[in-house]
């Protein structure tokens, strides 16, 4: 299917795509109404607040230092006896282009923008970058080298060039734990004004204040849809309304923010929108366009440009490939259930010697395709803890179909440690190793769950349940019934395998924190 860019009216808006809007030949008529665009404007440039704080200089100041030690430990390690010697023996060679090397590896990651703050923090492009500035200075070298037949060490380059990638990669997810938590406390934000009705308001609004990790704080929203001076609930934050649509560039450079977020459709439609986003580029304000598309991954969408018109075609999921998937499950489960043997048994005699009952948990789920099967926990609970579900529905703090207390007086006190520490969800490896569940995937869910749903909550079932996913990482517990069904069809719509490895990777410190596990 396509979308053109300009949002239909009332859709919800949710994949933001930043960028300072450029004149593009989209066939239609400019306003005049407006007036003269930036007739006597001063030209200046709002960087993102990272940049304003230096933070372009900082990470190329650590990109170099790690570079610069990769090179040295690839020396030690390849010519171990060579560094302190001043004559021209073996590894000199090396010791002396290590750094015109490096200068141009430095260089490359300038090119390739890979320190731009607007991709800091967040998504994967930061990394794409990274990874392609790296390979074009590796091929660059290796071209060089041949051509005028330069002795570099073979060994010496296989340390260097990998390990300097390593380094920068690391060094970059650091630079990212530093930024998400400085952006937590509300330090390093780019102050935006979001224009918009007021359900897309509402909607793209929320997501924003919800995720301060993406850099952005909604500092006002102009909107035909409220008077001035009333204020939008954004569900973390609320935000004033300081006008209506007719004066955005008006009330962006009062209020002094570096971008405009364009929610949905605006009125005027093309015209209206490339106009402002001439405006605003003679202040030197960004214009950010939100999507209509919910959910969807970048790698599921292309673009399509029909006589100017940027049209953006979404694949359709590929559930085909499940080949390597399978392969990982089974590996993962027989050598999970090997090396953890030992904790099963621990687990298990502490389970019965709590109360006598019995070790496991078998209850009715719903998996792929609909089809049920029984998943086998750790008990947490005390035996007759269905029976006295009905007693405690008053009590009840989940939304949906979902039960949720978070002092359940049925969890048992070894019960309580188990789920503290998801050891209660270790007996599922057996679960994957049969194939009625996977490593990661949705929540299974329960049939009472399953008969409630609706708005195509069912896609979750076109995959198989996981021990882990989306939901796992993001919560838990603290989630509510919608987000939870959110996170579940965002991975059925966007399953690869490496986004399989990158949850496994962020299960293991998910469940060390402990984060909404009870």
């Amino acid at each position: 299917m396509s979308f053109a860019m300009r949002p239909p009216t009332g859709a919800v808006p949710t994949v933001l795509h930043s960028t300072v809007l450029h004149p593009t030949a989209l066939n239609s008529t400019v306003p005049t109404s407006a007036g003269p665009v930036g007739a006597t404007a001063s030209l200046r440039t709002v960087a993102p607040a990272g940049a304003r704080r230096g933070f372009v200089p900082a990470v190329a100041l650590l990109d170099l230092a790690l570079l610069l030690t990769a090179f040295a430990i690839a020396h030690v390690v390849r010519f171990p006896w060579e560094l302190a010697s001043v004559r021209p023996r073996s590894g000199w060679f090396e010791f002396v282009v290590a750094p015109a090397i490096v200068v141009v590896w430095m260089l490359l990651l300038s090119v390739f923008r890979t320190r731009d703050p607007r991709i800091a923090g967040i998504g994967g492009e930061e990394y794409r970058r990274l990874v392609t500035a790296s390979l074009v200075a590796i091929a660059g070298v290796a071209v060089v080298a041949y051509a005028a037949q330069l002795d570099l060490a073979r060994g010496y380059v296989a340390i260097a060039f990998p390990l300097g990638l390593a380094f920068l990669t690391l060094g970059r997810k650091g630079v990212r734990t530093v930024l998400a938590r400085s952006r937590a406390r509300g330090e390093h934000l780019q102050d935006v004004l979001i224009v918009g009705d007021a359900e897309d308001v509402r909607y793209v609004g929320a997501r924003i204040a919800a995720a301060p990790s993406a850099g952005y704080r909604v500092r006002a929203v102009v909107t035909d849809c409220a008077p001035a001076g009333a204020r939008v609930d954004l569900g973390a934050a609320t935000a004033p309304v300081v006008g209506g649509i007719d004066d955005v560039l008006a009330h962006a450079r009062a209020e002094g923010v570096s971008a405009v977020v364009v929610a949905g459709a605006v009125r005027g439609g093309h015209a209206r929108l490339r106009r402002l986003g001439w405006q605003l580029e003679e202040h030197g304000v960004e214009l950010v366009v939100s999507s209509p598309l919910a959910d969807i991954a970048a790698g599921r969408v292309h673009e399509r440009p029909v006589d100017g018109l940027p049209l953006m075609h979404v694949e359709t999921p590929d559930y085909r490939r499940r080949m390597g998937k399978r392969a990982l499950d089974v590996v993962g489960a027989v050598l999970g259930l090997a090396l953890l043997s030992p904790v099963l048994a621990a687990v298990a005699l502490a389970v019965r010697a709590d109360d006598g009952g019995p070790v496991f948990f078998r209850q009715v789920r719903v998996g792929r395709g609909g089809a049920e099967f029984p998943i086998l926990k750790f008990r947490t609970m005390c035996v007759d803890a269905e029976a006295r579900m009905a007693a405690l529905q008053s009590e009840n703090q989940g939304a949906g179909p979902l039960f949720k207390m978070q002092d359940d007086p049925r969890v048992t006190r070894v019960g309580a440690f188990l789920r503290r520490t998801s050891l209660d969800e270790l007996p599922q490896l057996w679960n994957v190793l049969t194939g009625s569940m996977s490593l990661v995937g949705p929540r299974p869910a329960l049939p009472r769950e399953v008969a409630l749903y609706e708005d195509f909550a069912d896609r979750r079932l076109l995959v198989t349940p996981g021990i882990t996913g989306l939901w796992q990482v993001s919560g838990r517990s603290d989630l509510d019934w919608a987000e939870g069904v959110r996170l579940d069809l965002h991975y059925v719509e966007n399953w690869s395998f490496l986004h399989d490895l990158v949850i496994l990777a962020r299960t293991v410190p998910s469940v060390l924190r402990s984060r909404g596990a009870y």
